[in-house]
């Protein structure tokens, strides 16, 4: 475990960032950058709405006071549901002004997630839109108060009652109590998902904040006249922290649109002169497969390094990161070369290891696994909420995060990501714990074991199938396993397909081998003759230790 104390942690970060926090940097930079615009929000089939910098900063401030006036005092944890929106960026920002913790959740999450984030963080209130505002009552019954915005991206909804309305939220701004910045005072929580039943909050520090918008602007080369196209949804890190706050760092702009558009994609960015945009699965297919237009972009960024990204002759930077990370660990080069395809160089800012299984460090060219070290509550994540089991299982006694993920280095420093090592599924932008969608099947009735695994999909690169052991026999098995799921989850962490098998390929320790299942996993498999040899294999050796 990292044993550095808060009070040396704060004086490194007072050493990068002086004497500020998220809010205080927040507040100058609206005052520094008041006339020029910082968010354009663009939704679709309307108009798009510019606010400056000190426009959303009188509507963050005057929301911030709302929050005190509603009791909201620091240290307390507000629920922010929200899709994209102006709104999400403002309630974002008012809670880092009041000092409240946002706790900023997947719009996607199915009552049940939702009732366990809200129990887990013991959020006061909540902040969230038409679409949601029943889900989010019904998971958070104890609410102290709700406050709904009133349209779904950009959609008009129907009113909203005036008790709850987010325009009822704003107070006035000159009644703000202010607070002196701290920059070990909690900032955010994230769930995000694990290899447990359940996800685990990533909390981060004021500090933390300042880290990953000043490191991710500079590994980003972003200048003050750049402007991100901003499709993934805030409430995930990649866009808060690749492109909302960057772009404050450097007194930039970003578009924000609701999601990704493939058709309206050259259209938006032409018209708002983008030169930066984050890229995941679908859109770096959609983008290949198009012609672009003249265009303003001079830097991509996504999973891989590519100096000039196919189709478009852009250069494309590369990294690896997490949550927990707060900035890339392995980054490529906006100036110079970088190796085709590979995540980048370690980050000046980290320690990389790179271990076999016995812990010790692997040769150039050898896959293992990868720890990073950094600092605690500035450069890594604080921890994670209520889990002090967690916490100490994912550092080694060097004071390294193990990231369950495994790369190659290579010799000539560049790495090069092979797969997690954790039973991680990554469906689109989503990643989905295999035992969290586990732990809802083996609830069914007539479940006796279940097993998921990525299926590989055309679109979202891989999608979720359950292997399910036991059922009741009637033909509707298979479709109430996936209604359970529906209910208790979110839509991507549905099983695409369940398979009723009468045995799990197993490997060492009765554990079932996972590798045998997704080579059955496609609908055409031969999943009859597989099973044939998993029965075989167990009446051999029941106790599934073969080898």
């Amino acid at each position: 475990m990292n044993d550095t104390q808060p009070s040396a942690i704060a004086a490194l970060a007072r050493r990068h960032f002086g004497d500020a926090d998220m809010a205080s940097v927040f507040a100058s930079r609206c005052r520094e950058h008041a006339h020029r615009p910082y968010l354009i929000w663009q939704p679709f089939d309307q108009p798009s709405v510019t606010y400056s910098y000190a426009e959303l900063g009188r509507e963050a401030h005057a929301v911030a006071a709302g929050l005190q006036a509603r009791g909201v005092r620091p240290g307390d944890r507000v629920l922010v549901h929200l899709e994209n929106s102006p709104e999400f960026v403002i309630a974002w920002f008012a809670c880092t002004l009041a000092g409240a913790t946002i706790v900023q959740t997947n719009t996607r999450s199915a009552e049940d997630e939702l009732r366990y984030y809200g129990e887990d963080a013991s959020v006061v209130g909540a902040i969230t839109q038409p679409r949601f505002a029943a889900l989010v009552k019904a998971a958070a019954p104890r609410l102290k108060w709700i406050a709904c915005i009133d349209h779904d991206s950009g959609v008009r909804a129907p009113d909203v009652p005036r008790d709850e309305s987010f325009a009822v939220l704003h107070g006035d701004p000159n009644a703000l109590e202010r607070r002196a910045p701290d920059p070990m005072a909690e900032l955010a929580i994230q769930y995000t998902s694990g290899t447990t039943a359940r996800p685990k909050g990533v909390v981060w520090t004021q500090a933390n904040g300042l880290w990953c918008a000043s490191v991710n602007a500079a590994i980003e080369d972003l200048r003050a006249d750049d402007c991100h196209f901003t499709y993934l949804p805030l409430f995930h890190t990649n866009a808060l922290g690749f492109s909302m706050l960057p772009s404050l760092w450097t007194g930039s702009r970003f578009v924000l649109v609701p999601k990704w558009s493939t058709s309206r994609f050259w259209k938006l960015s032409v018209e708002h002169r983008c030169t930066w945009v984050s890229l995941i699965g679908l859109s770096l297919r959609a983008l290949m497969a198009m012609p672009p237009p003249r265009h303003d972009y001079r830097l991509f960024g996504t999973g891989v390094c590519a100096d000039a990204f196919p189709n478009v002759g852009v250069k494309t930077i590369g990294w690896w990161g997490m949550t927990e990370t707060i900035s890339p660990g392995l980054v490529g080069s906006a100036h110079e070369p970088n190796r085709l395809l590979s995540v980048g160089k370690p980050s000046p800012h980290y320690q990389i290891s790179v271990l076999r299984e016995d812990g010790k460090p692997v040769a150039h060219e050898e896959a293992g696994h990868l720890l990073i070290k950094g600092v605690r509550g500035l450069s890594l994540f604080s921890g994670y909420l209520n889990r002090d089991d967690a916490n100490e299982a994912s550092f080694d006694a060097q004071g390294r995060f193990r990231t369950g993920d495994m790369v190659i280095p290579h010799a000539d420093g560049f790495y090069s990501f092979v797969d997690r090592s954790k039973d991680m599924l990554r469906v689109g932008a989503e990643n989905v714990a295999a035992s969290e969608v586990e732990r809802v099947i083996t609830a069914v009735p007539g479940v006796r074991e279940a097993a998921v695994v990525g299926r590989p999909d055309a679109k979202l690169d891989e999608v979720p199938v359950a292997f399910v052991v036991g059922g009741d026999g009637k033909p509707d098995f298979e479709a109430r396993v996936q209604q359970a799921c529906r209910a208790m989850l979110a839509d991507f962490k549905v099983p695409r397909a369940v398979y009723v098998v009468r045995e799990m390929p197993r490997s060492t320790i009765s554990k079932v081998n996972k590798a045998e299942l997704r080579k059955v996993a496609l609908p055409e498999a031969d999943r009859a003759a597989a099973e044939r040899q998993w029965v075989d294999a167990a009446r051999v050796d029941p106790s599934g230790d073969q080898g």
